[in-house]
């Protein structure tokens, strides 16, 4: 991703609309080089994962409402979905440079009935989400769950309840950092690829809770 980080790290310091206007050509060669190696990325996880759908976002900020009004995104970002109703989740990579390169994976902003319906599993039982994320393996590539949470119990639940900690999170979200080295690798694309492979039992107990009741019965 030579061209996309070239790029990228002149608009940290030139992002105004007149730099990017005569630069415009440097742009879409940083651009079509990250879609080139989003798209390969696709591929492999169509090997072991039902993505749904794929995007890429756009380079130009919504500053109407900001405070920043910087006209320009000083990263490229791309997401995947996973094909509901059966399967859920979400993917995301995000490329910048000076170290800030990273890749997402989780629930970002469950809906309310999913988030309740979450909250009761933890309730109801915390071991299993609790063996996945302590796995050897797992821990080591994705380390601990991120995410905002209430300060206290949800309403109508325990706040003393020991799984309360999972059960005040309102987001579920792993991340892993590359630095700019790493993303110039030639194995990039399939680490993440890897990476991402493995958070297959985390996805695959969410899947699981979201789409039955809390006596297991399907809901879909």
């Amino acid at each position: 991703m030579k061209k996309t980080i070239a790029f990228l790290k002149h608009l940290e310091t030139n992002n105004n609309r007149d730099w990017f206007a005569d630069n415009k050509e440097t742009y879409q060669e940083g651009l079509v080089e990250f879609k080139a190696r989003f798209l390969e990325l696709e591929t492999l996880m169509k090997s072991h994962d039902a993505i749904d759908k794929s995007k890429v976002f756009r380079i130009y900020r919504d500053v109407r409402f900001s405070k920043n009004k910087l006209p320009y995104k000083t990263h490229f970002g791309g997401s995947f979905s996973r094909k509901k109703p059966e399967l859920r989740g979400g993917y995301y990579v995000h490329i910048q440079p000076n170290n800030k390169s990273f890749i997402a994976t989780g629930f970002w902003d469950p809906n309310k009935d999913d988030l309740l319906r979450i909250r009761r599993e933890f309730e109801m039982d915390d071991q299993e989400i609790r063996d996945i994320m302590s796995n050897k393996t797992f821990k080591s590539i994705w380390g601990t769950i991120e995410g905002d949470a209430l300060k206290t119990a949800p309403r109508d639940f325990d706040k003393a309840h020991k799984a309360i900690d999972l059960i005040r999170m309102k987001q579920f979200i792993f991340t892993k950092t590359y630095t700019d080295k790493e993303v110039l690798s030639s194995d990039f694309i399939t680490s993440i690829n890897k990476n991402f492979k493995a958070i297959k039992p985390f996805f695959n107990y969410m899947s699981d809770v979201l789409t039955t009741n809390l006596n297991g019965e399907s809901l879909i």
